[in-house]
C-alpha cells in the first residue's frame, strides 16, 4: 500500500494534465458530434437557367422548353448581350441555353441540331447540362416517330421516377457520432495516458526516490508489481471514465452490440497505450524530452491515422505509412463498426483481426521494454 499511496500522490500532482486531455476530448469530440448532427440528407435543388429560344415555340421545341422549365428555375433577363454576360458573371443564372433557329425542323429532319449552353462551371450548371443531355438522348431514341407520338414517348419516359427503399436498420447518425468520439479518443488515451504514466514513472526513477526505496525493507519485485498494478489501475480508471463520458455524450447507441465493440476496442487500445508508456519511460528519463516525444506520438498518430481528419479524406500514401502504427488498426475497427449491418462471426472477422494486430503491437512494446532498463527501478538489497 505504501507504493500505491505514493503513486496516488504523484497522480494528484499531474491531475491537471489528465483534466486537460479530458477537456480537449469533450470540446473537440463534442464539436464534431454536433457538426455531424446536421442533416446530411440529399435534397434535390433546381439550377437557375436562362433560355434563349431562337426557334418557334411549337412542337418539339415547346416540349423541350417545358421540360427545362419543370426541372430548372427559369430566370427572366433582358435579352441583350451585356445583361446576359452580367447574369452569368454574377451567378444570377447557372446556365444559359441557346435554342438555335429552325431547331424543330432540323431535328425532325434528323439533322441532330446542336444546342449551345454557357455555364458558370459549378455543380448546379452541371446538373442543368445533365438534364438537357437526358432529354436529347431520349428524343434521339424516338427520332423516327411522328412528332406528336415522339413528344408523348419523351414525356412518358422522362416522367418515370425510381423509388428507393432504405432497408438498413442501422442508426447511422448515432453510430457516426460514436465513431467520431472513439476516433478522437485515440488522442486522449494515447497522449494523455502515455504522458501521465511516463511522468509518474520518471518521478519514481528520481535518484532520491530510488535511494529511499533501496534502504527500505520492501522487496524490489513486490515494489515493481505494486507500481505496475497502480499504472494498470490508472489506465483502467481513465478508460472507464472515457467510456462513461461516451454514454453521456452519445446516448442509447452505446447500449447496442456496435457500442460494445467500440468499448472493447478502446480497452484493447488502452492496454497498448500502457505498453507504449512503459517503453517510452524505459528509454527516456528526462521529463522535457517525454513531453516532446508524447506530443509527436499523440498528434502524429492522430493526424496520420484518421482521428482528426476522416479516413476517407486521407491520401492512400498516408494510410500506407499509418499501417505501422497501432492507432491505424484501432481507428479502422471503429470505421468498420460504423458500417456493420449484420453482426456475426463472419462479419466480425476484420474487427477481430484489427484487435489482434493492436495486441501484437502491445506484446512488441513489452518485449522492447524488457530489453531496456526496468523503468520502475531494478534493485536488490545488500545484506
Amino acid at each position: 500500500m505504501t507504493v500505491f499511496k505514493a503513486f496516488l500522490k504523484v497522480v494528484n500532482k499531474y491531475k491537471f494534465t489528465i483534466i486537460l486531455y479530458t477537456v480537449i476530448l469533450i470540446i473537440f469530440a463534442g464539436v464534431n458530434i454536433q457538426t455531424n448532427d446536421k442533416s446530411m440528407n440529399f435534397v434535390a435543388s433546381k439550377p437557375d437557367v436562362l433560355i434563349i429560344n431562337n426557334d418557334e415555340n411549337i412542337g418539339i421545341t415547346e416540349n423541350l422548353v417545358n421540360y427545362i422549365s419543370q426541372t430548372c428555375n427559369i430566370v427572366d433577363i433582358e435579352e441583350n448581350e451585356e445583361e446576359i454576360k452580367d447574369a452569368l458573371f454574377y451567378r444570377k443564372v447557372n446556365s444559359i441555353i441557346y435554342i438555335p433557329e429552325n431547331y424543330r425542323q432540323n431535328f425532325l429532319n434528323g439533322l441532330n441540331p446542336e444546342i449551345e449552353i454557357k455555364s458558370t462551371g459549378d455543380y448546379q450548371s452541371s446538373l442543368a447540362e445533365i438534364m438537357l443531355s437526358r432529354y436529347i438522348k431520349v428524343a434521339n431514341a424516338y427520332a423516327d416517330y411522328p412528332e406528336n407520338e415522339q413528344i408523348s414517348k419523351i414525356n412518358e419516359i422522362l416522367s418515370k421516377e425510381t423509388e428507393i427503399d432504405i432497408t438498413s436498420k442501422l442508426d447511422t447518425e448515432n453510430l457516426s457520432r460514436a465513431t467520431l468520439y472513439y476516433n478522437f479518443l485515440n488522442y486522449s488515451i494515447l497522449a494523455g495516458l502515455v504522458y501521465v504514466i511516463c511522468l509518474i514513472l520518471s518521478s519514481f526513477r528520481e535518484e532520491k526516490i530510488r535511494k529511499r526505496t533501496i534502504i527500505s525493507s520492501m522487496n524490489y519485485k513486490k515494489y515493481n508489481r505494486q507500481l505496475l498494478l497502480s499504472n494498470g489501475i490508472l489506465s483502467i480508471t481513465l478508460w472507464v471514465f472515457y467510456v462513461i463520458l461516451s454514454f453521456v455524450l452519445i446516448g442509447n447507441v452505446m447500449f447496442t452490440t456496435h457500442g460494445l465493440i467500440l468499448i472493447v476496442n478502446s480497452f484493447i487500445f488502452s492496454i497498448c497505450s500502457l505498453c507504449i508508456a512503459f517503453l517510452i519511460a524505459n528509454i527516456v528519463s528526462n521529463k522535457n524530452a517525454i513531453n516532446g516525444i508524447v506530443n509527436v506520438i499523440g498528434l502524429g498518430s492522430s493526424f496520420l491515422c484518421g482521428a482528426f481528419v476522416p479516413v476517407e479524406w486521407l491520401p492512400d500514401s498516408v494510410l500506407k505509412i499509418a499501417h505501422i502504427l497501432p492507432s491505424y488498426w484501432y481507428i479502422q475497427t471503429n470505421e468498420l463498426v460504423k458500417e456493420l449491418e449484420i453482426v456475426n462471426m463472419e462479419s466480425l472477422k476484420p474487427v477481430f483481426v484489427n484487435m489482434l494486430v493492436v495486441l501484437v503491437f502491445s506484446i512488441i512494446f513489452v518485449v522492447l521494454s524488457h530489453w531496456g532498463r526496468v523503468p520502475v527501478g531494478h534493485f536488490k538489497k545488500k545484506r
